[in-house]
């Protein structure tokens, strides 16, 4: 019904959105189409599928409100042919609702009443200006209810005003010159100065909408709604007026006067108060839909973190007053014993090291995992001094709280309390940080721009559009994975993910694809939609430890048989894999797309996606009172904004490298250059410790390029940013991200 138009708009072939469309009406799910059904798309991939999905709501809304309102002026009786094919005509919600707004039920207005007085033909004798003597026709309006010639005048320069204001196409082209001349401006009210003190920049501020970005937008929108600030969008008024004069006015006569106030009135009143309400909406939406995905790819950049895999962990969860929470994990993640340590009092000193030593020991602990916040760094020194030889990491901590006085963290922990549960899922989120952090609301893992004022509905369901993205890509293996974790994978919702939980439990692991039709409730569809995206190690078949979907196992072993050989012994064997001749097996429903991905599959099964960590190291501060202007240290990319990089040096305060800052060339977004948890070098270049704020720089750390060295200059300090150059001359917007400081609001 709609590919045409959103083939169009979108720059796609019809056929394949109308392919995309009937998938997603058969229940397939955007992981599904987008990996095994590229033959039928065309190879789009999620985020074209997400936009042919989301136009064609926008273009259901568009037509369910189309249809609402031709019902509507029909049964008023007032719909005409012309009008008719205004509305077919229309392509908007704007061009329809201007259509509909002189049929629109509304509250009595100035025009209503004065037309139920009788002053619609004294309206029009304005109108039509005549040059003839209006202050005498005036008078003859005048009666009981109309006392003075001028009531009479207020009221047809009343009615004109509204004709003015439902003028379909005088909006239009106000429409189009406030797209071009209007600007968005704030000014502080007289008596909130200092208590608006955080919207200093927006005292007295202003700038066409065009232009403005989506985090000022929001910035100010918050301070008008906080009641600190004035807000006003509209283009030069003398623009405006001369519009609606030109539509309406021809040349100067007795009427000129009587019809200059209407169109004034009709702007200040009526247009320009609708279309700054119509404009603030759209650049809600705008910024609202800027900092969603600014949220969305920060979450997906932190989803797929690189995991450390399987190892028998030690996690802490620092703390000062109340002690350092320890436990210890076996390869899954399974809570082995849990500890409490003193690592801030010379007196309880000996202790802590005492008991790490032996947990170390009757564990096989492998690795530290340390919380990054509140005593984080010092913790870390501790456990550095003891000289055990194990790698240490610093974890980020955002959400770990959460989780823990959480339900899930309940159903999970029954017997232990928050602090056993924190440093759990800072140990887990070491091992595999996208297993973990699906169990927590993604508005509470530290990541986002103005989450707090966005569209909350829109949010959430970004959020978890991103979330099934990040979780089908990598894979689940479906004996290991919690409830939260399956909940996200292709064609599986909450009551099936239990189901898969109590199999389990019952009838011990799965052992090969197959056994998950046994599920109850999951059928024929769920099974097609989930079976490529569930792993399942040391299974019989190997391939289905794979992302080959079960559909494609015949032509699998048929290639094996071809080539005399058996399944298990072709995976992974390059030179049997290079004999094969994809052509060969194209048939109906398997096409070059598809064989291309099974080949690469087999080269490498199960390959999970994401890189392999690697350890870092701070330089050897504490707190923001040893940071000093002009030093060098190592960093960690924390937050991207759109005026700058917030960067970990290792103290409490992350620092700032504002835009002009991070590169040698011209940017205007730091993710063309930069990406989250990425290694920097950078300078102290202001330290505001009663602010607690620190100005840092990158550029003033590398070498200004030469003509000939292009645009991106070589890290100054190999060993602490060894990829930086190549990281920098190859990241695009695609890959990059955007996120504010973690740390926002406190």
């Amino acid at each position: 019904m709609f590919g045409a138009t959103i083939a169009a708009k979108l720059g796609l072939r019809v056929s394949q959105v109308d392919t995309v469309l009937g998938l997603l009406k058969e229940g397939s799910t955007i992981p599904f189409i987008a990996r095994y059904r590229k033959d039928s798309t065309g190879n789009l991939d999620e985020v074209q599928i997400q936009q042919i999905q989301d136009e064609e709501k926008l273009l259901i809304s568009f037509t369910d409100r189309k249809i609402f309102i031709e019902k509507t002026i029909s049964e008023q009786g007032k719909m005409t042919a012309t009008l008719q094919e205004k509305i077919d005509a229309a392509t908007t919600l704007n061009e329809l609702e201007d259509i509909y707004l002189p049929y629109k039920p509304k509250r009595k207005t100035k025009a209503q009443a004065a037309r139920e007085q009788g002053l619609e033909p004294l309206a029009d004798i304005l109108l039509a200006q005549q040059n003839k003597n209006i202050e005498i026709i005036a008078s003859t309006y005048v009666n009981e209810v109309i006392k003075t010639t001028e009531e009479a005048l207020q009221g047809a320069r009343d009615i004109i005003a509204e004709k003015i204001n439902e003028d379909a196409a005088l909006r239009a082209k106000l429409r189009k010159l406030f797209e071009a001349k209007a600007n968005l401006q704030s000014k502080v009210l007289a008596d909130k100065m200092n208590e608006a003190i955080k919207y200093k920049d927006y005292f007295d501020f202003s700038e066409p909408i065009h232009k403005v970005p989506s985090h000022r937008i929001l910035a100010v929108m918050r301070g008008f709604l906080e009641g600190f600030l004035r807000m006003n969008i509209a283009p030069p008024e003398e623009d405006a007026l001369y519009l609606i004069e030109e539509a309406y006015m021809r040349g100067f006569s007795a009427e000129t006067p009587h019809l200059q106030k209407a169109v004034k009135d009709a702007y200040r009143r009526l247009l320009q108060p609708a279309l700054e309400t119509e404009y603030r909406t759209a650049l809600k939406q705008k910024a609202d839909e800027d900092a969603i995905a600014v949220f969305a790819e920060n979450l997906r950049q932190l989803l797929l973190s690189a995991p450390l895999g399987s190892k028998r962990m030690l996690a802490i969860d620092p703390g000062y007053r109340t002690g350092c929470k320890v436990v210890c994990l076996d390869e899954k993640g399974e809570l082995l014993t849990t500890d409490l340590i003193y690592v801030h009092e010379d007196k309880r000193i000996h202790d802590s090291e005492y008991k790490i030593k032996e947990l170390v020991k009757i564990y096989g602990i492998e690795v530290f995992a340390i919380g990054d916040g509140t005593a984080g760094r010092e913790t870390e020194q501790f456990i550095k001094k003891m000289n055990l030889g194990l790698p240490i990491f610093l974890v980020n901590e955002d959400g770990a709280s959460v989780y823990s006085a959480s339900e899930v963290a309940r159903e999970e922990f029954p017997n232990e309390d928050i602090t056993v549960r924190g440093a759990v899922s800072i140990g887990r989120r070491l091992m595999d940080p996208l297993a973990e952090l699906v169990k927590i609301d993604p508005k509470s893992i530290g990541v986002g721009q103005y989450q707090h004022d966005v569209n909350p509905f829109r949010l959430k369901e970004k959020l978890d559009q991103t979330v099934v993205s990040c979780v089908n890509a990598v894979g689940v293996n479906i004996n290991t994975a919690s409830k939260q974790l399956l909940n996200y994978v292709s064609g599986i919702n909450e009551t099936v993910a239990q189901n898969i939980i109590e199999y389990r439990k019952t009838n011990g692991a799965f052992t090969g694809r197959e056994q998950i039709l046994k599920v109850p409730r999951l059928g024929a569809k769920a099974y097609e939609q989930c079976a490529g995206f569930l792993r399942i190690p040391q299974a019989v078949n190997p391939l289905d430890a794979s992302a080959v979907h079960p559909e494609a196992y015949s032509i699998v072993e048929k290639m094996a048989a071809d080539l005399q050989s058996d399944v298990k012994e072709m995976i992974g064997n390059e030179t049997l894999l290079k004999k094969i001749d994809v052509k060969q097996y194209i048939t109906e429903t398997t096409g070059l797309l598809t064989l291309q991905d099974i080949i690469k599959e087999l080269h490498k099964p199960g390959l999970d996606p994401r890189k392999e960590l690697e350890q870092f190291e701070f330089a050897n501060i504490y707190a923001i009172e040893e940071v000093k202007v002009g030093m060098e240290l190592p960093g960690v990319v924390t937050n991207l904004t759109r005026f700058g990089a917030f960067i970990d040096i290792g103290v409490k305060q992350d620092g700032l490298v504002h835009v002009s800052e991070i590169a040698h060339k011209y940017i205007s977004d730091p993710n063309e250059v930069l990406s989250l948890q990425q290694k920097v070098y950078v300078k102290v270049l202001e330290v505001d410790i009663v602010r607690k704020r620190i100005a840092l720089s990158i550029k003033q750390t590398q070498p200004v390029p030469t003509a000939s060295a292009g645009n991106h200059a070589a890290p100054k300090k190999k060993n602490v940013i060894q990829q930086q150059e190549a990281d920098l001359s190859n990241l695009n917007v695609t890959d990059a991200l955007s996120m504010l400081k973690k740390k926002f609001g406190k």
